[in-house]
């Protein structure tokens, strides 16, 4: 392997251990801006991160590039859509890190290759071989062992992985055609109204934190933007150096950090029934993941982009 291709390599792996490690610790980011609730963060998660990149594409001087797409509206109506899933998954996983709920927020991120797979196949028509049916079969046998466990079903876990699942099949469409940067742009000018009128009813119902508690809090708040799309920068750049397959080994540290992070650091209960759920979910990705190493066939693209 020539010494410029090791380099390349070496980075990418730097990036995208960067990038996902950091996407594997944010719950502890959402904990820390506490007194403020989920609603709250979310909206000013989305503001700061429109304003963030408007800075990173001045920056750039990408302007041009926002331009042209604003002309496409199929890719701009195909943009708020998945800026509307992408507000479900990101509500859902403040909500799930800020109510003691991360163990199973990191459930729905192992989980999400696999739906991933499953949607292939419902929505796109696609065959799957045996060994790829058996990993969506043991995976829905997790799911009935934690709902049996849990008394009802996971339903953060689900809605994250088939969010985000959606998501991924909705940029998908998009292709290469939009960047990370111009992505998350556009996504957030399609919620930009959403998240003001989500702040909104917050004032109303409860009162705006921000700029009340302390500065440190606000800097935190503040800090959204940057947390949100610096990460997608990193897994970018990643993404450029690396084969998709070693992406896609990659992609399973975020989930194995949120899990540590709900089970060691925040003290989450582990019952024997989500052990087994998850020892389960844990057997149909190595299935899942041989094949993919075995078959050559890298996983998409979308699906390795985490909340």
């Amino acid at each position: 392997m020539p010494t410029t291709t090791r380099s390349e390599n070496s980075r990418g792996l730097m990036f995208g251990f960067l990038a996902y490690g950091l996407w594997g610790i944010l719950p502890l980011y959402f904990l820390l801006l506490a007194p403020t609730g989920a609603f709250e963060v979310v909206a000013w998660r989305v503001l700061f991160s429109l304003v963030f990149c408007a800075l990173i594409i001045t920056v750039t001087r990408k302007w041009s590039v926002l331009r042209g797409v604003f002309r496409q509206r199929r890719v701009m109506l195909i943009m708020g859509l998945a800026g509307l899933l992408i507000f479900v998954n990101w509500q859902i996983y403040v909500y799930a890190a800020m109510t003691g709920h991360v163990v199973e927020a990191a459930l729905g991120y192992f989980i999400n290759p696999i739906v991933t797979v499953f949607l292939g196949v419902i929505v796109l028509h696609e065959r799957l071989r045996r060994i790829q049916w058996l990993a969506v079969g043991v995976s829905l046998l997790a799911v009935i062992v934690l709902t049996i466990g849990y008394g009802t079903l996971p339903w953060i876990s689900l809605a994250l992985a088939f969010s985000f699942g959606f998501y991924g099949l909705i940029k998908k469409r998009v292709g290469p055609s939009v960047d990370a940067v111009t992505g998350l742009t556009l996504e957030t000018v399609w919620l930009a109204p959403v998240a003001i009128i989500q702040l909104v009813v917050v004032a109303g119902v409860s009162g705006l934190t921000f700029g009340t508690v302390s500065t440190v809090h606000t800097i935190g708040l503040l800090a959204a933007g940057v947390i949100t799309a610096v990460p997608l920068l990193l897994f970018a750049a990643a993404a450029r150096r690396l084969p998709l397959t070693v992406l896609g080994l990659i992609q399973f540290l975020a989930p194995v950090l949120q899990f540590l992070v709900g089970v060691f650091v925040l003290n989450e209960a582990m019952p024997p029934e989500r052990w087994v759920g998850f020892g389960l979910v844990w057997v149909a990705l190595i299935i899942l993941t041989v094949d993919m190493i075995v078959s050559g066939r890298a996983p998409r693209r979308a699906s390795l982009e985490p909340t």
